[in-house]
């Protein structure tokens, strides 16, 4: 392992979340060969962190910590491999996700994993979201209860977006699939995003509708991230003209004719059967709320769900 002390710097295809939330210094950055090992100090809130950890700590109630890539991309497959707190966690929210809130914030748009701490004896919750040019007022939540221990060692979480569909894995399996369709309309994501990791205090509404708040006796409350993937098309700001059709309609032969990046390759245009019978299993025995199934929240159903 190559160390290389006090370097003020980071992977080129990350930053640090730097906003009053997030107070963040750069401590050290290590490289082994390919794997990016980042030492952070988050002043007064958290601990000396390494190997791309992440953690909420008792000196900074209601804040969280986080890091961002540098770049936008408009479409593509994103993953990471991640561990979560141990013991008692209620109100803990680990999140793995895309947004563009800070570009656009009255329109933004965002691609939600989140896990969602427990109390003791109790499992983890994953929960997905999706939000198209701002329409934060219909929340499109789903919510599983994971079939594993993810406390004891690390999963993969990922997310496929591109014009046909977007698919939510865990560890390769599909666990939601949402289509690119007319009653989506504007809803469906379409603007380029960032990639975010973060773990913050989600007390007033995480475990149990927020019947649970987080217990600082139990922190650090510490996630750890690695094998990071982010295959996408990287949106360029100063292309304001052809930067849509060069992220979706670049390809040859099956591609173009698909309209879709080569990056993304038919596999990701729809799902194969074995993937699908994945995602029936996964539904039916693991998912546990679904806002087309909820007629106490919507009067009237999300036109998506009919």
């Amino acid at each position: 392992m190559y160390v290389f002390s006090d370097l003020l710097a980071i992977p080129h295809w990350f930053k640090l979340i730097k906003t009053r939330y997030y107070p963040i210094e750069l401590l050290n950055y290590y490289l082994d060969g390919l794997l990016h090992l980042i030492h952070l100090v988050f002043q007064q809130c958290h601990h000396v962190l390494w190997s791309g950890l992440l953690a909420l700590a008792k000196s900074c109630l209601h804040l969280g910590s986080g890091f961002k890539s540098l770049d936008m991309y408009y479409y593509g497959f994103f993953s990471a491999a991640i561990k979560l707190p141990s013991s008692y966690s209620a109100g803990v929210v680990v999140a793995f996700y895309m947004s563009n809130s800070e570009v656009y914030p009255k329109k933004h748009d965002e691609l939600d994993i989140e896990l969602l701490g427990h109390e003791k004896r109790k499992e983890w919750v994953l929960q997905t979201n999706v939000y198209g040019d701002g329409s934060v007022s219909t929340g499109r939540e789903e919510k599983f209860y994971l079939w594993f221990d993810p406390s004891q060692e690390f999963h993969e979480y990922a997310i496929i977006w591109n014009y046909h569909h977007i698919v939510f894995l865990v560890d390769n399996i599909p666990v939601r699939e949402v289509n690119h369709s007319e009653a989506m309309s504007t809803a469906y994501p379409s603007k380029p995003m960032s990639v975010y990791s973060t773990i913050w205090d989600g007390s007033d509404w995480a475990t149990h509708g927020g019947k649970k708040s987080v217990n600082y006796n139990f922190a650090p409350f510490v996630a750890s991230f690695k094998d990071m993937e982010m295959d996408g098309c990287v949106w360029n700001p100063s292309n304001k003209i052809n930067n849509t059709s060069n992220c979706s309609n670049n390809g040859t032969g099956s591609e173009k004719k698909l309209g879709i990046n080569p990056i993304e390759g038919d596999e990701f245009v729809k799902l194969s059967q074995e993937q699908k019978m994945g995602m029936e299993w996964v539904r039916e025995k693991f998912m546990f709320y679904s806002y087309c199934k909820d007629p106490n929240r919507f009067k009237v159903l999300p036109p998506e769900c009919k």
